[in-house]
């Protein structure tokens, strides 16, 4: 079973930036290295959305809103995602959710808080 830790959640103000990491262990390297991982989130009183994804040649895909602010990355020898969040804005604030699809399930991490306000 995938286990998955995310950091880097906080409190910011608009226009400013945050990057959330995540530590996925529980499979081998080489299973971790071929899964898509990505991330979700969900704001209160919301559904889950999603946010954005890499694949295991890197290919990745971003909700639209946040587009050309947000970048999505892998470290595949650490088993590590980071999402870099530029420019945030007041409805970015929500409960950031790590995700990973191996042996054809999806795992989550139990959540980091992003809080966007002035």
């Amino acid at each position: 079973q995938v286990q998955l830790v995310e950091s880097g959640g906080g409190l910011v103000q608009p226009g400013e930036s945050l990057t959330l990491s995540c530590a996925a262990s529980g499979a081998p390297g080489s299973i971790l290295s071929i899964t898509t991982m990505g991330w979700y989130r969900q704001a209160p009183g919301k559904e889950r959305e999603l946010v954005a994804t890499i694949t295991g040649s890197s290919r990745t895909n971003y909700a639209d809103s946040v587009k050309d602010r947000f970048t999505i990355s892998r470290n595949k020898a650490a088993n590590t995602v980071r999402l870099q969040m530029n420019n945030l804005r007041p409805e970015d604030t929500a409960v950031y959710y790590c995700t990973n699809n191996a042996y054809g399930s999806t795992y989550w991490g139990r959540g980091t808080q992003v809080t966007v306000s002035s």
